[in-house]
């Protein structure tokens, strides 16, 4: 593992997965392949952007709460 500073994404976790297919700005997109970048420099493990989307989505919302108290006073 490098010594550079830890991403606020760590190292991905192995899950069952879907595809989905979205477009995004050419910045997005070169914005998403540095991190990658990064990400395969601190961890060690080569990824790519399209590897790395769901799990950025899926802390994005985890991190969202608005969203969570939605997500409970829909349950409720």
């Amino acid at each position: 593992m490098s010594t550079t500073k830890k991403l606020r994404l760590g190292p991905l976790p192995r899950q069952e997965v879907t595809k989905l297919t979205f477009a995004c700005p050419v910045s997005l997109k070169g914005d998403l392949d540095r991190y990658a970048a990064l990400h395969a420099q601190t961890y060690g493990e080569a990824v790519d952007a399209a590897t790395l989307i769901p799990h950025m989505l899926e802390a994005f919302m985890a991190g969202d709460r608005g969203f969570r108290k939605g997500a409970r006073s829909r349950a409720a």
